[in-house]
């Protein structure tokens, strides 16, 4: 955490309140400054125009204090910045709460799993817990507790919950060996050499091979490389790995980069998807087949890959979106190194304290705005173009129960020009419009004649649209949710999101990566989105704001008619008549 020279001339911008929220001056002159120290143990929740609201939470706590830090250094970060003295009770929790982190210790020795702790006494006290309690075979003596077998991830998730998070030292196996390098020359013949930062997130994760490394999460925006983190911590490991990957285009995506990046051959690499189901040294699966079954009453037939393989490490790319059955295959692999890889902890169903459990604390994180600044991702333009609803549709919309409200604004027909337009304003460049509804799609591939990938779309005719987009030969593609994951286009500079989830930061992370990966040229990336004014759709994007403004971003709100020629007169508002 990084300190910085105020002015004692200038109020200090950040207001510390009792309910563990932080509230800083938006206008401040160092208010880029001070967002940046308190990322590591803060999330941003609300983001009106001259004050922004960060929570202290204590997960947060928890994950800064796994990544190093300590309660000192957050409460100097928050003495030097704030404006008012800190109140004693935020004080108290955040050197309670992240003194916690550690104080129990999962281990092992020669009769098993073992929970352990310098305090006697609160190790008694954890082990009297009903939900603790189930887990222990035999009560503590001398600070050491023997669990039952197989209770190492369960017992994790448990801790976490009743706020005494472990930390988890019980070792990994090593997996069957596997000689895997990375290349100094990749396949292209250009050179292979990891960033400093990709380096660093691969050393820090494996710390050196010990217990104190092994599982966590590295937190890096798309196009930053977050796959070739994942290939130098194979290297590191140099055992079998299972890559479990959104979709199959992530699949093949993984399997092309690591034979590009990798000594590994394609003798030694398999898919396991529903087109191919093979297993090999390295095997590339997605969280589909893995969750796949007939019948909700049924087992999930394919957990079997857990168990054929000895495997020594297991990468979740895309973490955040790690389907909830999966996490129950993973409490029982807590003696397999684990790898996530996300540009964000956030998930839509709560379950980030099942991520840290589970997968593993925050490893290493690096904010956007620095990587941009250090020119390894493009720099954003970020716009949100409001448009109107026609007079016509304003009454059906206000009688309309929620669930329409939000199509109805989604699908606004007002936009098609406006995405005409922007089209018009980037000539040469490579744009991709992504939506939400397929009828909406389909309606402006049949006015701009241009290529559509959409979840039906064969995968052998995706990656051949892609692999046209990459090259040139396609400049505007219109692209369903499923162009949100782990697409590797890395040349697309524009894009015009006209329909979404709203609501979802991790799926503005997703969409705002596509468009970051650097240019040769070194050309902005431009991220528009369309959305209808005084409607659903524009309170949703109060929620995508949050996660521009969390990673440093900058946006303009434009209207309709910056872009729409003789745009035709705003009817005024139809509200309707009270019952």
């Amino acid at each position: 955490m990084q300190s910085i020279d105020l002015d004692p001339s200038v109020e200090k911008p950040l207001i510390v309140q009792g309910d563990m929220t932080l509230l800083l001056e938006a206008a401040h002159p160092q208010h880029d400054a001070v967002r940046d120290a308190i990322a590591p143990f803060t999330e941003l929740i609300k983001s009106p125009e001259h004050v922004h609201t960060y929570a202290v939470s204590h997960l947060s706590l928890w994950n800064a204090a796994s990544a190093g830090h300590s309660s000192k250094e957050v409460l100097d970060v928050l003495r030097q910045y704030s404006r008012y003295a800190l109140p004693a009770n935020v004080v108290y929790e955040i050197e309670t709460f992240m003194e916690r982190y550690g104080q129990l210790r999962l281990s092992r020795d020669s009769e098993g799993l073992i929970l352990e702790s310098e305090n006697a006494e609160l190790l008694e006290e954890v082990c009297k817990v009903r939900e603790i309690a189930v887990y222990v075979e035999r009560p503590p003596v001398n600070g050491r507790a023997l669990l039952r077998p197989h209770s190492r991830g369960p017992i994790k998730v448990a801790l976490t919950q009743i706020g005494f998070p472990a930390e988890d030292i019980a070792g990994y196996v090593a997996g069957t060996p596997l000689e895997i390098d990375m290349r100094d020359t990749m396949l292209s013949g250009s050179p292979m050499k990891l960033r400093d930062y990709q380096e660093a997130a691969g050393r820090v994760f494996y710390a050196g091979g010990s217990e104190k490394g092994g599982s966590g999460v590295i937190v890096l925006p798309c196009g930053a490389g977050k796959t070739v983190i994942g290939m130098a911590v194979m290297a590191r490991c140099r055992c079998h790995t299972l890559v479990l990957t959104t979709n199959v285009t992530a699949a093949r995506q993984w399997i092309r980069e690591i034979l590009d990046k990798t000594t590994i051959r394609p003798d030694q690499i398999s898919e396991y998807t529903g087109d191919s189901k093979t297993i090999a040294p390295v095997t590339v699966a997605t969280y589909q087949i893995l969750t796949y079954r007939k019948r909700k009453t049924e087992e999930f037939p394919h957990f079997g890959i857990f168990e054929q393989n000895a495997w020594g490490l297991i990468i979740y790319d895309e973490v955040h979106l790690l389907p909830a059955p999966v996490f129950r295959i993973s409490a029982d692999m807590q003696a397999t190194r684990r790898l996530g890889l996300t540009a964000t902890l956030i998930r839509e169903d709560g379950k980030q304290k099942e991520v840290f459990s589970l997968i593993g604390p925050k490893k290493f994180e690096v904010p956007w705005r620095i990587l941009e600044g250090q020119g390894w991702i493009a720099t954003a333009v970020c716009t949100e173009i409001r448009v109107p609803l026609r007079g016509s549709e304003r009454v059906t919309y206000a009688l309309a129960d929620l669930r329409n409200k939000t199509v109805l604004a989604s699908t606004n027909p007002d936009k098609i020009p406006v995405v005409k337009e922007l089209i018009r304003r980037h000539p040469g460049d490579r744009i991709l419009i992504i939506g939400q509804y397929l009828n909406q799609l389909d309606l402006i591939q049949e006015i701009l004649g241009v290529p559509m990938i959409t979840g039906s779309t064969p995968n052998g005719e995706r990656e051949r649209i892609y692999q046209e987009f990459r090259e040139g030969i396609i400049q505007i593609l219109i692209v369903s949710k499923v162009g949100n994951f782990a697409v590797d286009i890395p040349d697309a500079n524009v894009l015009i999101q006209i329909s979404g989830a709203f609501g979802s930061r991790q799926e503005e992370a997703q969409r705002l990566g596509r468009v970051l990966r650097p240019k040769i040229n070194g050309a902005k990336a431009h991220f528009y989105t369309l959305v209808t004014r005084d409607t659903k759709e524009q309170e949703f994007g109060m929620n995508r704001q949050l996660f521009l403004i969390e990673q440093g971003y900058s946006y303009e709100v434009k209207e309709w008619k910056d872009y729409v020629v003789n745009a035709p007169a705003e009817p005024a508002p139809i509200v309707p008549e009270p019952a």
